[in-house]
């Protein structure tokens, strides 16, 4: 792919979301990618699960073999707040990615909509608004794996941008050799790495 812009101004977003209030959320990340707009910004990165939350420290209520109804209600808001490619809410995103000509990489938890699947899900919405990646945590972390389901592998895409060929894996996906030499071998040049990782080191 022939590289048309030689430099690329981008905003990495270190916010919190609004927990588990999906439209405040979302009106949240609008006034971001806007703010970032205005100062020349052409690629906005949000981090891992931003929409609706990442869950850290939370148990949903269950132990092995046991769940509590507190946790159930937990997982109800949690679920209800996450977001899928078709909604509403993504097409709010659209429209302001293609607003300002930006593009937006922005962590999710992803309501598959035929099964009801919750994955960790990182979407790319190109300049013109348009959803160009969805990739799916190929194998969940630890306890995560009680929240999100395993992606298949089939969503790591790279995308062509004028800025180079895009793509990104989430969290401890980077520690994955063969993932990452998959996006290697289809020639990605601007890599994203979002987590929700809060160490320093």
């Amino acid at each position: 792919m022939k590289i048309s812009e030689k430099s690329l101004k981008v905003a990495i977003v270190q916010a919190a979301p609004i927990l588990f209030d999906l439209e405040k959320t979302v009106d949240k990340i609008v006034d971001l990618v806007r703010k970032a707009s205005e100062q020349g910004v052409k690629l906005v990165v949000f981090p891992e699960s931003f929409i609706p939350c990442y869950p850290r420290g939370m148990s949903f209520g269950f132990a092995v073999g046991s769940r509590n109804d507190d946790g159930r209600e937990d997982w109800l808001r949690y679920y209800e707040n996450s977001i899928s490619a078709n909604s509403e809410e993504a097409k709010i995103i659209s429209d302001v990615a293609k607003e300002c000509g930006v593009y937006i990489s922005l962590g999710v938890t992803e309501k598959e909509d035929t099964t009801g699947t919750l994955y960790c899900t990182n979407f790319i919405f190109d300049d013109t608004g348009e959803i160009v990646a969805g990739h799916r945590k190929l194998k969940p972390t630890g306890s995560e794996r009680c929240i999100w389901g395993e992606g298949d592998g089939s969503t790591l895409d790279v995308v062509d941008t004028p800025y180079g060929r895009m793509s990104s894996l989430i969290c401890w996906e980077n520690y994955m050799p063969l993932a990452r030499a998959s996006l290697y071998k289809e020639g990605v040049t601007l890599y994203l790495a979002p987590t929700a990782e809060s160490r320093n080191s």
